[in-house]
């Protein structure tokens, strides 16, 4: 089981080291349009498509690891009240709330992704972008989430049975609701 763990951990981080390069890419997208405009007085005509699609592309990659780091907003009332054993089980609901929604999300991403491959659908900007290529990013990191949710499941699991050596198990902090 901790082989599983550790190893969805991994995926998760380089989820999140994918999406820290798609938003450098984008970020050189972006001033490189802003010198060609500004110095040349033209425009690379695909920037804001592309920085879009980037956009959307990184957002879904660091899911995963933005929750193996404890990222994402919460409401903290409930858990700050309980404590323990109780604690644990009530993360462990809220995982697998989350993993069932993740389920949901990679399954509607993939008829997403699978229809522009199957219509061959292109973007109707200048560049005409094969669209399938920037909405795969979208079932990857839905299904990278739903491991993820699973993974802290089972660390959980882990932490119910007091067995979490060679386990990444992040406390929630009391300051700044992290």
């Amino acid at each position: 089981m901790k082989r599983i763990i550790n190893l969805i951990d991994a995926l998760s981080g380089f989820g999140g080291w994918t999406a820290g390069t798609f938003m450098a890419v984008a970020l050189a997208v972006s001033v490189a349009e802003i010198v060609v405009r500004g110095g040349f007085d033209a425009t690379l005509y695909v920037a804001d498509e592309y920085t879009g699609y980037l956009m959307a592309m990184l957002t879904f990659m660091g899911l995963a690891y933005t929750l193996r780091e404890r990222g994402h907003i919460r409401m903290m009332f409930l858990p700050h009240i309980i404590r323990g054993r109780a604690h644990v089980l009530y993360n462990m609901v809220c995982y697998v709330v989350g993993f069932l929604f993740c389920a949901g999300l990679t399954w509607f991403t993939w008829e997403f992704f699978w229809d522009s491959v199957v219509s061959e659908s292109q973007s109707m900007q200048v560049s005409e972008t094969y669209l399938a290529i920037p909405q795969f990013f979208l079932p990857v990191g839905s299904l990278l989430m739903t491991l993820q949710f699973a993974a802290e499941f089972l660390k959980g699991l882990a932490m119910l049975r007091g067995d979490t050596q060679g386990l990444r198990i992040l406390e929630e902090a009391d300051d700044l609701g992290r």
